[in-house]
């Protein structure tokens, strides 16, 4: 009975709206979950900007960014509180919109000079604690500091990550978690006592296959990004978009039931294929130029066309990605900057989902 007056509930906020189906599962929108005092302009973006740009799947990373009642000291300041998230959740429903949240799990436990919330509140599952902040961040550095790594075989750390995979599927009312696990440098560390001498592609498959038996067993998917799966001698990539640390292995030894989301800003690299030959669902994904985000559509839509159709179906889609807070996007958004060499999110995202949307116009005259 409960279920049925909160979807009363919803109706009566947000009548059903039809939602016009893309030539991909996925056309994707990811970006940082709004603060708390951010969330009314977010969802009206929802409303009147994603849903008619075709957006069926929201990746919010949310982080520490919300008000977990199972670990409550790992909240930041101004979180989004439990209605915040239930407003969002239902703006996306009326559009027919699956939102995957994210928390950036194994790398990404800091950034530039200061922790992230959990090797802030638990320093003990640090991978390098011997490797001290720097006051003024520069890169490159003495120490290969990008960002601190938990370390995955302490035995406590997985109680804690579960509690807030747990939480934030469960308040998302998701049926995936987005675990990042790009750019993970600090791996198999030799002074950690725990992971020195491990083969890091071992390591790394180790953890992704941990979280990913966690979020089966209650019938949910993994979600990671691409790059520490491709070979950067082979692949002719950088550290950043390609493993040089002996972690692209791994690909071999994880389940297939995790969602590859494959981001090259600079060009359209055809590695979506190779992670469908290797049997994976991926996600192609572009940042700030929109001949690159036109480009990949296209490149999804071509490996759809000519694969057999049992690997055409691993093409899931596109995913824009946006890496500044979600106000100044939506301030971008608003009010665009002067386009420069580097390009831009906002005319990237148009231009991805308009190439989407002409797909779909061709398809329909065929």
């Amino acid at each position: 009975m409960k279920n049925v007056f909160y979807l009363f509930f919803v109706y009566l906020l947000f009548p059903v709206t039809i939602v016009a189906q893309s030539v991909f599962a996925v056309n994707g929108f990811c970006i940082a979950a709004p603060d708390h005092d951010g969330v009314e302009k977010f969802v009206d973006f929802i409303d009147k900007e994603l849903a008619p740009a075709g957006i069926n799947t929201l990746v919010l990373r949310v982080d520490y960014n919300y008000a977990y009642k199972s670990r409550p000291e790992l909240r930041n300041e101004n979180p989004l509180t439990e209605a915040d998230v239930k407003k969002i959740v239902m703006v996306s429903k009326k559009h027919g919109i699956d939102i995957v949240p994210q928390v950036n799990l194994f790398g990404h436990q800091s950034w530039h000079s200061d922790l992230e919330k959990l090797l802030e509140v638990y320093p003990e599952f640090d991978e390098t604690p011997h490797v001290t902040l720097p006051e003024k961040y520069e890169w490159p550095n003495d120490d290969g500091l990008y960002c601190k790594s938990y370390c995955p075989r302490h035995p406590q750390v997985h109680e804690v990550v579960f509690d807030l995979m747990d939480e934030i599927v469960d308040v998302f009312e998701a049926n995936a978690f987005h675990a990042g696990l790009d750019e993970v440098f600090y791996i198999a560390d030799p002074k950690c006592p725990r992971c020195k001498g491990a083969d890091p592609a071992a390591l790394f498959a180790e953890e992704v296959t941990t979280l990913s038996n966690h979020l089966e067993a209650d019938g949910k998917k993994l979600w990671i990004w691409g790059d520490r799966l491709i070979d950067a001698s082979t692949a002719d990539l950088g550290m950043w978009e390609a493993s040089m640390n002996n972690t692209a292995r791994a690909i071999d030894m994880i389940p297939k039931t995790v969602v590859i989301c494959d981001w090259h800003y600079e060009r359209a690299v055809p590695t979506p294929a190779y992670f469908a030959l290797k049997g994976f669902d991926v996600i192609a994904c572009p940042w700030r130029k929109p001949k690159v985000a036109e480009a990949q559509v296209q490149m999804m839509m071509d490996f759809k066309n000519n694969s057999t159709p049992g690997t055409s179906e691993k093409f899931l889609g596109v995913m824009h990605t946006v890496w500044s807070p979600a106000s100044r996007f939506l301030e971008e958004y608003n009010n665009p900057p002067a386009a420069d060499e580097r390009g831009s999110q906002v005319d990237c995202f148009k231009a991805m989902t308009g190439a989407v949307k002409k797909l779909g116009v061709q398809v329909s005259k065929n």
